[in-house]
């Protein structure tokens, strides 16, 4: 089985539909794919129709989380979505997103940036608005040559110059809104030191006694001694460890399918869950 367990698409900030996603997903040879869009789950049912034959889909979403100043993705999967507690976190970081967006315009435009709200808003659609957004405008004004590259002091990191604080979970919180909607946490790129400062391994041994399921090991944003010392840091905390493409579709280089996650991994995870339950594809249908 191929698993990869970390998607978006269009109802964050990907750039494929939910249903364009799940089609890919199964084009790349996909068994199994993640819809995991930043604090929604407002995908879910365009994924659900268009879900082809042999392709299982697992709900979930990637929380905005911070510790002590420092920014945490935790990937939280088969969780309830209906769920009130976590229903309505996820809404108060949603409505905060178009607010902190367009306080990243006007930083932009102070740095002399020719950036505008009407632009960001195009590039995000129907999605939530959110940081990549920003990126691709800076990338379409030739500003930075790849959204990667506009995640540096200089733009729009943690800390950058245009960068912009919004309403985020604590991640211990998260943690146990996710568990209490029946669902499993994983804490997402935990060493992507490319995108500014990381949580140290004693947090996540932190996590891990609070009921954090596991961490996204194999990541683009990972070399091959990061993966080593996390897999290690996993073995010794009991935490599960998973791979994937965190796939953005055009806006990001990295493939579906890119990194996986061992099918032993993900039968512990569907195990644990019980807000919901991956989806075997019957078909869909074309949209």
């Amino acid at each position: 089985m191929r698993i990869d367990l970390h998607a978006h698409s269009t109802a964050s900030d990907g750039t494929d539909t939910p249903a364009e996603l799940v089609r890919h997903a199964a084009a790349a040879g996909l068994d199994v794919v993640a819809l995991t869009d930043h604090d929604t789950v407002g995908g879910y049912g365009e994924a659900l129709a268009a879900l082809p034959t042999g392709l299982t889909l697992v709900t979930g979403a990637e929380l905005s989380c911070r510790l002590d100043g420092i920014g945490v993705h935790m990937l939280a999967y088969l969780f309830d979505p209906e769920e009130p507690e976590l229903a309505r976190e996820r809404e108060l970081v949603r409505d905060d997103r178009t607010p902190r967006a367009r306080t990243m315009v006007d930083k932009l435009r102070a740095l002399g940036v020719d950036v505008t709200w009407e632009q960001v808003a195009r590039i995000a659609g129907d999605g939530s608005v959110g940081r990549p957004h920003v990126a691709t405008a800076l990338v379409e004004l030739g500003v930075v040559p790849t959204v990667s590259d506009a995640f540096t002091p200089d733009w729009l990191a943690d800390g950058g110059r245009a960068y912009a604080e919004k309403h985020e979970l604590d991640p211990f919180d998260a943690i146990r809104l996710v568990k209490a909607a029946g669902g499993v946490t994983v804490f997402a790129h935990p060493a992507a030191v490319k995108r500014g400062r990381c949580v140290p391994e004693s947090a996540i041994a932190e996590l891990a006694a609070a009921g954090l399921d596991g961490i996204e090991v194999d990541h683009m944003d990972h070399d091959a001694g990061i993966r080593a010392r996390l897999r290690g840091l996993a073995g010794d905390l009991g935490l599960l460890t998973t791979g994937s493409s965190d796939y953005h579709g055009s806006r990001k280089t990295c493939r579906l399918g890119e990194y996986t996650t061992d099918p032993e991994i993900y039968g512990e995870i569907t195990r644990r869950a019980t807000g919901a339950f991956p989806v075997p594809g019957a078909g869909g249908r074309e949209r």
